[in-house]
């Protein structure tokens, strides 16, 4: 089957070889389509220090209730060591840096991130930031600052630290007008051509088979809608089924996350890969008959003991994608070490799970920037595990 690329290369020869003549009805359509698309996406032009910038993403992250958040959908992308000192080096050396897009979340949409800025695009930048003025990124690669290499901000002269501090960043805040759907579409077009994106729409097509199948099943299953509710422009997207891949490829795998330096992407399309030809095997519907019940015990489990199933508590109580994985794939390893020592799952560790779920530990291990680094993600599905299974 072709795909996008191939279908858009398809349509450019013709319409280049061709050439056909416009018609004035034709242009006519085309006009009331570029009316009827337009988009009211109203702004203004902020610029900060890069110091505050850096306070107003840093100051209540953990309790994940910073002034500028990072949204769960942009979670995933991760920058190398080396992009992020090659963007220090650019601030450094007074290269222009794009606009940050920031968008005021109105309060009718989500009152508990009520006049919050979640950023459309800039995450890595705002990231990287941070990790530099907080010493936690050392430079390298560095070609016009070679002499850099290995430096900490600490490490640069004070007066190099002010200048660096109080350089100024410019942001374009979309109003609290601009809706969600409008913050993703611009997302999307803002990265179209980057690798991440590629990655994405590259796994999605490779899901056609027993998997996918399976996946489609699973993921329109009224528990799972119960307990983990989503919006209709998430439904769209297939979130539930991201869920579903995102649960059997971190309970299966995901010890093995971050080998080779691969990103959840390429880890999550490689699993699908693997999972299809499995599926395709003659002991495909065995196999396939255990994850479905792997899949149904742990929503059982999350439907008989956790009282808000996997939404968070407070106004607006979503469903963040870092916080799915930990308690669905931590219950998931619970389950399996009961069994594997010849126990019942139904002797879970549930005496205190109210009091844990609040706890700073795993607001911190469940923020919406909780990258998915591997000591993260290991960190957050065993810190469930652990706890289900009284550890």
């Amino acid at each position: 089957m072709a795909n996008d690329n191939d279908d858009c290369e398809e349509q450019l020869t013709f319409f280049t070889t061709e050439k056909p003549h416009r018609t004035q009805r034709e242009i006519e359509a085309a006009e009331s389509q570029i009316v009827a698309q337009l988009r009211d996406v109203r702004y203004v032009v902020r610029e900060y220090p890069i110091e505050v910038v850096v306070q107003m993403y840093l100051s209540g992250r953990s309790e994940d209730r910073n002034e500028i958040y990072v949204p769960d959908y942009q979670r995933d992308l991760i920058w190398s060591e080396r992009h992020k000192s090659r963007f220090v080096e650019s601030l450094l050396i007074g290269l222009p840096i794009p606009f940050l897009f920031v968008a005021d979340v109105g309060d009718e949409e989500d009152p508990d991130k009520a006049g919050r800025l979640e950023i459309v695009d800039g995450v890595q930048r705002i990231r990287t930031l941070a990790e530099f003025l907080t010493g936690r990124l050392t430079l390298s690669c560095l070609d016009r600052l070679d002499r850099l290499n290995g430096f900490r901000f600490n490490d640069l002269p004070i007066s190099r630290q002010r200048r660096f501090r109080r350089a100024t960043l410019r942001l374009i805040e979309l109003t609290e007008a601009v809706t969600e759907d409008v913050r993703r579409e611009m997302f999307d077009r803002i990265n179209s051509g980057s690798v991440n994106l590629k990655a994405v729409e590259v796994r999605r097509g490779m899901q056609r088979g027993p998997f996918l199948d399976l996946v489609t099943e699973l993921a329109a299953a009224p528990l799972l809608h119960q307990l983990a509710p989503i919006s209709d422009g998430l439904r769209k997207r297939f979130e539930y089924e991201e869920l579903v891949t995102r649960f059997f490829a971190f309970l299966y795998r995901y010890e093995d996350y971050g080998k080779g330096g691969k990103v959840v992407s390429e880890f999550l399309l490689n699993y699908v890969r693997d999972t299809n030809k499995k599926l395709s095997s003659p002991e495909g519907d065995r196999i396939a008959e255990e994850m479905k019940r792997q899949w149904h015990e742990m929503l059982e489990v999350v439907r008989g003991y956790f009282p808000d199933g996997f939404k968070k508590r407070g106004p607006g109580r979503k469903v963040p994608r870092v916080r799915f994985e930990a308690i669905a794939v931590g219950i998931g390893l619970a389950i399996r070490a009961l069994k594997d020592d010849g126990d019942s799952f139904k002797i879970l560790h549930i005496d205190n799970i109210d009091e844990w779920l609040e706890s700073d530990e795993f607001k911190e291990w469940t923020t919406s920037d909780a990258s998915n680094n591997k000591s993260n993600l290991v960190g957050r599905l065993e810190f469930v595990r652990n706890k289900m299974l009284g550890r």
